[in-house]
């Protein structure tokens, strides 16, 4: 008899089991929950969307920063060597200068000249280049004042005379010129006092 009571048992709870649940749920509450879960998957689907579009936008940027630098980087990855040869045209700019009083004309004169321009040619093809000085108005950010000398024929702190050259590489200043600027010369009343 035990056994049939555990077998009775077993049988009922199987039944109990495989019959469909009534759930304490009414079909409204049960409507209203899936409306609820389905609007926070939206809202999840549009903050996920969201973080997407900025990830691929950091991205983006993280791109274009790294082209960048690596683009200024090849460009400017010959300044150290160009600086370094800096002196050597200028030993050649002086020489030209001193031979040209002394040499003239002299065959041994213009193959020095065409060396230096020679020279040059070479880094300028490299992004150098000669900044105009004479006349210009003195900038900071391209000039380095050696001294004022008072000038009546020309407007105040303009540059009268360049001492030194300085160069660009492309748009950066790699030296700055060494010049004299212009001041106010002064007035005849000034003196008479």
């Amino acid at each position: 008899m035990s056994e049939e009571v555990v077998k009775d048992g077993q049988e009922n709870r199987q039944a109990d089991e495989q019959a469909p649940s009534a759930s304490p749920e009414t079909p409204a509450l049960a409507d209203e929950s899936l409306q609820q879960r389905a609007a926070d998957l939206e809202n999840q689907i549009v903050q996920l969307k969201d973080q997407l579009l900025r990830k691929a936008a950091e991205f983006d940027n993280y791109k274009r920063r790294t082209e960048n630098d690596f683009a200024a980087l090849a460009r400017f990855a010959a300044e150290n060597t160009l600086t370094q040869l800096l002196p050597v045209l200028d030993d050649f700019d002086r020489s030209l200068k001193n031979g040209k009083e002394k040499l003239g004309e002299d065959s041994f004169y213009k193959g020095v000249e065409m060396i230096q321009q020679k020279f040059f040619k070479v880094l300028e093809s490299q992004g150098l280049t000669v900044m105009e000085t004479k006349g210009k108005e003195f900038n900071v950010d391209f000039h380095d004042a050696l001294m004022q000398m008072p000038r009546a024929d020309v407007p105040a702190h303009t540059v009268i005379e360049e001492v030194e050259k300085g160069y660009l590489l492309f748009d950066k200043v790699i030296r700055h010129a060494k010049v004299i600027v212009s001041a106010e010369a002064p007035s005849a009343e000034g003196k008479k006092e």
